[in-house]
């Protein structure tokens, strides 16, 4: 049974930081590239970085370039976002998921997801 299981998220101050991590089992995850998107109240599910199998590989969202970093650890199944500078509007929940082909920015596209965690960014 394949899990994705998210945790780190919380309440920040803007210009702070939080590490979001994923928890992955029942696939093989060093095989599988895997993304982080987010929802914010009102608005769709949005891409906001990707990794692919071997870490060689990364892509962000313009939104978020430069202040995010995504990571993965392959011994221990599990993707990380670290997320820095933070702002209100990264409020939203945060989902990772999981794909056998990278590179795509599509919801649709992925195979697995988890059940989010909320980041909420406020003062």
């Amino acid at each position: 049974q394949v899990q994705l299981v998210e945790s780190g998220g919380g309440l920040v101050q803007p210009g702070g930081s939080l590490r979001l991590s994923c928890a992955a089992s029942g696939f093989t995850f060093s095989s599988y590239a895997m993304a982080w998107f987010r929802r914010a109240p009102g608005k769709e599910r949005e891409f906001v970085a990707a990794i692919n199998w071997d870490s060689s590989r990364t892509d962000y969202a313009a939104s978020v370039k430069g202040r995010f970093t995504i990571s993965r650890d392959n011994a221990k199944n599990t993707v990380y976002l670290q997320m820095n500078s933070l702002k209100p509007e990264d409020t939203a929940v945060y989902y990772c998921a999981a794909d056998r082909s990278p590179g795509s920015r599509l919801v649709a596209e992925w195979d697995y997801w988890g059940q989010g965690t909320q980041v909420t960014v406020s003062s």
